[in-house]
């Protein structure tokens, strides 16, 4: 467009542009732009961790290398530490209080080292979990990938941690007269239900603690007491004896509580079936699917959110 000025020469002026007027989501979709760090779509996010899966194993093996690369014992503390734990709670519960009533002591020793193993399992993937992305925002805020790879890695760190330690574990128990049978191929679906449970719970505090730090400070109080009612230095329904049934039930369906006597119901010979709540099996299972799902999705619904702010 072209006009002419008084003194006859031509101004040329600018041409309206197509983009003129459009806002900036209608330019974004013209030109195919998309949000930088905008959540994809649940397969797609899916799918997107399933290319990481390496990274993630490779993240869980160096924080666990790391983790006591500072200490003389090096790894052994993975062993070392639930042991003393046990031995405390030994002579505290079992000594002292009594907490052994109805077991006897080969069966109890077996069955409070058991307890305190597997609860720590739970117990460290969430610790992790809560500080997995508040503990990491410079490599959240450098790369771009999947966040949910971050609290999967702590949760599986704690799995390869519990596998180690688990050679104690046996060794305790066949000390005790607990021999390897049948009831020992049941640790295999015991540890994948619990595994599962577990990430679920690290992905669900990682989100709670990207947004309140302060969380991390809470947790240990909270952890501490859902272990003094899951059973973990007694057994609930040896205790509780003379209790209305439905309070018994309620601590036994209690998800630490469940994994814990499975665990026990496969290693120790003098643990039997009477412990457990019906339908364990189907409860388990239950509890492990609802988490997982559940957490995951939860954690998925703010992935743009993950280190901004």
């Amino acid at each position: 467009m072209s006009d002419t000025t008084q003194d006859g020469a031509v101004a040329v002026s600018d041409r309206p542009s197509p983009d003129d007027g459009l806002s900036a989501a209608e330019l974004a979709g013209k030109y195919g732009l998309a949000v930088s760090g905008a959540r994809p779509g649940l397969v797609e996010y899916v799918r997107q961790l399933w290319g990481r899966r390496h990274f993630i194993l490779a993240f869980s093996q160096a924080k666990l290398t790391a983790q006591y690369s500072q200490a003389k014992l090096g790894q052994l503390w993975q062993v070392a530490t639930p042991l003393l734990n046990a031995a405390v709670y030994y002579f505290i519960f079992g000594l002292i209080l009594k907490a052994s009533r109805g077991m006897s002591h080969d069966t109890y020793i077996p069955f409070l080292v058991t307890g305190v193993f597997v609860f720590t399992f739970t117990q460290s993937s969430i610790m992790a979990g809560v500080r997995a992305i508040s503990g990491n925002l410079g490599l959240v805020r450098a790369l771009h990938f999947p966040r949910a790879s971050l609290p999967i890695s702590f949760a599986l760190q704690q799995l390869q941690q519990l596998l180690f330690s688990m050679l104690v574990l046996f060794v305790v128990a066949i000390a005790f007269g607990s021999y390897p049978g049948l009831s020992w191929l049941l640790i295999v679906p015991v540890l994948v239900l619990q595994f599962l449970f577990n990430t679920g719970l690290a992905l669900i505090v990682a989100r709670l603690g990207a947004k309140t730090p302060d969380l991390a400070q809470l947790m240990p109080f909270i952890l501490r007491t859902w272990m003094y009612t899951s059973g973990v230095m007694f057994s609930i329904s040896n205790m509780l004896v003379g209790r209305p049934e439905w309070v018994i039930r309620a601590l036994q369906v209690n998800p630490a509580a469940i994994y814990m006597d499975l665990m026990r119901y496969a290693l120790i010979d003098g643990y039997g079936a009477s412990h457990l709540p019906p339908h364990v099996w189907a409860i388990a299972t239950f509890w492990a699917v609802l988490v997982a799902v559940g957490g995951f999705v939860y954690f998925w619904k703010a992935e743009e959110r993950y280190g901004r702010g």
